[in-house]
């Protein structure tokens, strides 16, 4: 066999070698853990149609957006998916944020992503994830919210930066306050690293999930007043 066939078949042994290697090493949907066929990636196709969308994004007002009337002056604020417990949602989000798997932020990201492209909702110059706290960022390995804005980014075509929002508390954990504690607890947790970065820029805020939009409120606020000229909000999901 002359070296320019073996170069020609280069991309086809690529892909016996790749079928083969799925064969006896399948790679697991995380949403349902059934086999991935080729083409699917992280989540099957059968996990991504039965998400549970809100299409917050294609209404001119939604549950989200109305959290901060009279509290943050946002452009939008939407979230991608409805949170259940015990549903595909929460299981998305328990992979994320605790087996590891930062590879589920970066797919819904992109999945949301696209459909705000399809939506003509792509106006942002900038998209800045709500930071941990270092102590918690170490314990981790990484944040869920940033791996999330690493998706939408990508989808979006628009930059996205870890550095420009930082906690300076380690707070306690939200789940169990209520709305008037979630606020104390957060209140003063933020501050800006690099106002130049964010200056005239339109900003998209990102967490992985919103129930009273506390944690949003306060880290918003800080950006605002940094001097970002525009600010929305977009999350994983929504509690109820």
């Amino acid at each position: 066999m002359s070296l320019l066939r073996v170069k020609s078949n280069g991309l086809g042994w690529a892909k016996i070698f790749s079928d083969f290697n799925s064969l006896f090493f399948p790679e697991f949907c995380l949403g349902c853990s059934s086999s991935l066929v080729q083409g699917e990636d992280i989540l099957c196709t059968g996990c991504i149609l039965d998400m549970p969308r809100t299409g917050y994004h294609l209404a001119d007002s939604n549950p989200v957006a109305e959290k901060f009337i009279g509290r943050l002056p946002v452009k939008h604020a939407w979230a991608f998916l409805k949170f259940r417990k015990t549903g595909m949602v929460q299981h998305l989000l328990h992979q994320l944020k605790y087996n590891n798997q930062p590879e589920v932020g970066i797919r819904l990201g992109k999945l949301f992503g696209r459909e705000l492209n399809d939506s003509g909702k792509n106006e942002f110059d900038l998209i800045i994830p709500v930071p941990l706290h270092p102590a918690r960022l170490r314990t981790r390995g990484y944040n869920q919210s940033a791996k999330f804005s690493e998706g939408l980014g990508a989808s979006l075509n628009v930059p996205f930066s870890e550095g420009i929002s930082v906690r300076r508390n380690n707070t306690q954990t939200q789940t169990k306050k209520n709305k008037t504690e979630r606020w104390d607890n957060v209140s003063q947790a933020f501050d800006i690293k690099d106002g130049e970065v964010i200056k005239g820029k339109r900003v998209l805020l990102v967490d992985d999930i919103i129930t009273t939009g506390a944690t949003l409120e306060a880290c918003g606020q800080q950006l605002l007043e940094g001097g970002c000229k525009e600010l929305s909000i977009a999350c994983i999901a929504e509690a109820q």
